[in-house]
């Protein structure tokens, strides 16, 4: 069935239309964006050089900064432009694109710390046998089925967008192209559509955090019979993991699972996960890390 559009092209209404606090807006999310741009850079490339780091925690951490810094771009570089441009129009099909890739990556996010908590659990759980389960070729499958996953995930978004209707309004009230605004403007009844949004989106999130809450039990659970030293290297890790989740998750459940109602607070709790957590992800893992950070030291230090 062809959906009837007479709207070509979208204008975003950005965080606010106040001249003085859109200067601000853009001093202050380019300065964060290059920041997660430079931190994620410096985590990959670290990664990727260090002999010393070839674990699958970091193998998984590797695409988890690679995902974080896509997914920051995806939303990001428009927000800051659109600050300073009186032009603040998004074409229909520039609109759909952002809407893939902005569930892409940010899917592909979940995903990558779910296989994380996974090679925590088997590294303390299952210590014998984490060699032979963490294989590099298990981890390569892993990653490429949490790829093909987000890919799906991506592509039924796309679906229920591309079924909407816009034949009037074309402001939206946001500062990116999500289905959650775009259900606002459309010229038809929605109900069906936001409850799908809700079981693809929201399932995804609230099913994805329930596992990893689960998962961390389990594994604070059996620490118990470990050593001193060993319980407080595996805190420490953990912690780092479980800080990255809440914080992400839980701006991702307000959003994604809730009947098609909007707040004030919506547009900045989504900065929070589309632009804080890729900033914060690369904070967390190096500053908690000493061998993240004794590897950067070896490698910046071997240029200089």
């Amino acid at each position: 069935m062809a959906v009837n559009n007479s709207v070509i092209e979208f204008i975003l209404f950005g965080l606010t239309q106040d001249a003085g606090k859109q200067k601000a807006i853009f001093g202050v999310f380019l300065i964060l964006y290059l920041a997660t741009l430079l931190g994620n850079f410096l985590i990959v490339v670290t990664i990727k050089t260090s002999r010393t780091l070839g674990s699958p925690m970091y193998f998984f951490l590797f695409y988890l900064s690679f995902a974080d810094a896509c997914f920051s771009t995806t939303t990001a570089p428009r927000l800051i432009v659109n600050s300073l441009s009186q032009k603040k129009t998004i074409s229909y099909n520039e609109c759909m694109t952002q809407v893939f890739a902005a569930h892409f990556f940010g899917c592909m996010e979940i995903f990558v710390l779910i296989l994380m908590a996974f090679d925590r659990y088997v590294a303390i759980c299952k210590p014998l046998r984490y060699t032979a389960i963490m294989s590099r070729r298990v981890c390569g499958v892993l990653v490429i089925l949490a790829w093909v996953g987000s890919c799906i995930h991506s592509l039924a978004q796309i679906f229920l967008a591309l079924q909407l209707p816009f034949c009037g309004p074309n402001v939206i009230d946001h500062y990116f192209c999500d289905l959650q605004p775009l259900l606002k403007l459309a010229c038809k009844d929605t109900y069906v559509i936001n409850l799908l949004v809700v079981f693809n989106s929201g399932a995804i999130c609230m099913a994805s955090f329930i596992i990893l809450l689960i998962s961390y039990v389990v594994i604070l659970y059996s620490l118990r019979n470990h050593s001193a030293e060993g319980r407080q290297k595996a805190l420490s890790t953990c912690t780092s993991h479980f800080i990255v989740i809440v914080i992400f998750f839980g701006p991702c459940i307000f959003i994604y699972t809730r009947p098609p109602t909007t707040f004030p607070v919506d547009k900045m709790v989504t900065v929070f996960y589309t632009i804080g957590t890729p900033l914060l992800n690369p904070l967390i893992y190096t500053l908690r890390n000493a061998e993240v950070k004794t590897a950067m030291k070896n490698l910046w230090c071997s240029k200089v």
